[in-house]
């Protein structure tokens, strides 16, 4: 072999070395949550938190997982992708919440506080 062709495999063997290298394998984040009302701070036990992880159109995927917050209003998820993340909290006599959030670290904490639903008028009400 001559030495320009050695030169030439070798840059071939870094450059394909780097090409692996820059290619992020999936990433994954342990989530956790705690679930609170707002106007005291209390938890909320057995509240439902649905994940959808969401597409760069703004689509939710079909397929998500839900959790229960225990008696302290906590919960916690082990795998979520990292990426766009549509969480969802479900408590029984409060307002639902529902917000996207990116997903870019190893961990993430939520703390998420519930609002009791607010009065609605009507001009039926006398």
């Amino acid at each position: 072999m001559t030495r320009a062709a050695s030169a030439v495999a070798a840059v071939c063997l870094i450059l394909s070395i780097l090409a692996t290298a820059a290619k992020k394998p999936d990433e994954y984040a342990d989530l956790s949550f705690i679930v609170l009302n707002e106007e005291n701070d209390r938890p909320i036990r057995n509240a439902a938190i649905v994940l959808h992880e969401v597409d760069q159109h703004g689509r939710q995927a079909s397929q998500g997982v839900e959790l229960k917050t225990d008696s302290e209003g906590k919960s916690a998820f082990a795998g979520a992708r990292y990426g766009k993340l549509r969480i969802q909290i479900i408590g029984r006599g409060f307002q639902t919440f529902g917000q996207d959030f990116v997903i870019s670290e190893p961990k993430q904490e939520f703390t998420i506080k519930l609002k009791r639903p607010v009065r609605q008028y009507s001009i039926y009400d006398k």
